[in-house]
């Protein structure tokens, strides 16, 4: 299905900060500064379920059918997903990935995503925008455009790769590499 939302997140997404206990090597985070730069580096789980947290909201007019990995051209999908700290989707809930997908390509496997990602860490909590174009069985990168709270003035790119897109839940892995811009100051940084 136009899982895609793995922008969701993904979504695609989502995406979830650290100061989280990784379960796997994929879950762990880096807190860097580089040239005066602050960075953060970690990876979270979203997980979009046909009919419960993602919606077909317009049928597409040509193309593929509606299946876990495409959609009609002109899809338009709507997605409210969980994401975990680990893939497994009973795992520890740190965010959700809300937003919308349209389904760009012909082929039923591309999409332009909006979302925006709000995540409640142990050390970080707020929101973070993404949009970008999603492949829907292929990495794919989100520029990150804004964020709020810990995350004000947040840059960088998300990127959201399917994991398991078989059954009526597909799962997607998060990637987060956020910086925070020279002119965000030290009393607007997530210091806490």
């Amino acid at each position: 299905m136009a899982v895609s939302f793995q922008d969701k997140v993904l979504a695609i997404l989502l995406v979830a900060f650290i100061s989280l206990k990784p379960t796997s090597s994929s879950q762990h985070h880096h807190h860097h500064h580089h040239h005066g730069l602050k960075s953060l580096h970690f990876a979270l789980f979203q997980h979009e379920t046909i009919n419960k947290t993602g919606y077909i909201i317009v049928n597409g007019v040509t193309g593929p059918g509606v299946s876990q990995t495409t959609t009609p051209f002109g899809t338009l999908f709507a997605f409210e997903d969980p994401m975990t700290v680990t893939a497994n989707r009973s795992s520890k809930i740190v965010g959700i990935a809300e937003g919308a997908s349209i389904t760009s390509g012909l082929d039923g496997l591309r999409s332009i995503s909006i979302a925006k990602i709000t995540l409640r860490l142990k050390k970080y909590t707020g929101s973070i925008s993404i949009v970008g174009g999603t492949h829907n069985i292929k990495p794919s990168d989100h520029p990150v455009v804004g964020g709020t709270g810990d995350f004000l003035f947040v840059q960088g790119i998300v990127t959201s790769s399917p994991v398991n897109l078989t059954g009526i839940t597909v799962t997607y892995k998060i990637e987060f590499h956020l910086y925070w811009p020279p002119y965000a100051t030290q009393a607007s940084l997530p210091y806490k």
